[in-house]
């Protein structure tokens, strides 16, 4: 599946230019399956969504006991098993972000590259994913969201559940218990 994402918040909004004006900022994406061979990008892809996306709304030590390193890439391909697994790439073939989506519901993963976040990279990766769950009959969606995932969850009709604090390596952070009826 190929979707348009604009590279610049602005073009969402009512701003007056048409759509010829707005072109040159659009790229092209795919949404496709998770290969076995897109998994040393995404331990890179990971990494630095959580080190320079993340930093917006977690401290330097939540983000450094978050992703300490970028994760073994055979990480991937375990998790990939039993799982919904998509893959968005841009035209030039290269992952600019991902999701996972369990067979009861659950988003485990959605994280796009720095430099698409705020693109639409992650709209067309969530609806990829809640068009399939639909497809499979699943009820509902729930996720455990960070700050910024929070935001584009909610966007979609998540609601927000609870909030979780936890720590990870002894410090303290924490995400958002969220639901969607589908």
């Amino acid at each position: 599946m190929w979707v348009a994402a604009s590279f610049d918040k602005f073009l969402d909004v009512g701003d007056g230019l048409s759509l010829a004006q707005k072109l040159p900022y659009l790229f092209v994406m795919k949404i496709r399956p998770f290969e076995p061979a897109d998994a040393p990008a995404f331990a890179s892809l990971f990494h630095a969504s959580v080190r320079e996306a993340a930093a917006k709304d977690y401290s330097a030590d939540q983000i450094a006991a978050w992703s300490p390193s970028p994760p073994e890439s055979a990480t991937f391909v375990r998790q990939a098993e039993g799982r919904i697994f998509l893959v968005a790439e841009n035209d030039a073939g290269e992952p600019v972000g991902y999701a996972d989506l369990e067979l009861d519901g659950h988003i485990d993963h959605l994280y796009c590259r720095p430099d698409v976040v705020g693109s639409g990279v992650g709209s067309a990766l969530y609806s990829a994913l809640e068009a399939l769950a639909r497809e499979r009959g699943m009820p509902s969606l729930f996720v455990e969201a960070s700050e910024a995932a929070r935001r584009l969850f909610e966007r979609h009709g998540f609601k927000i559940e609870s909030r979780n604090d936890f720590e990870i390596a002894g410090v303290p952070i924490h995400n958002y218990r969220m639901s969607k009826s589908i």
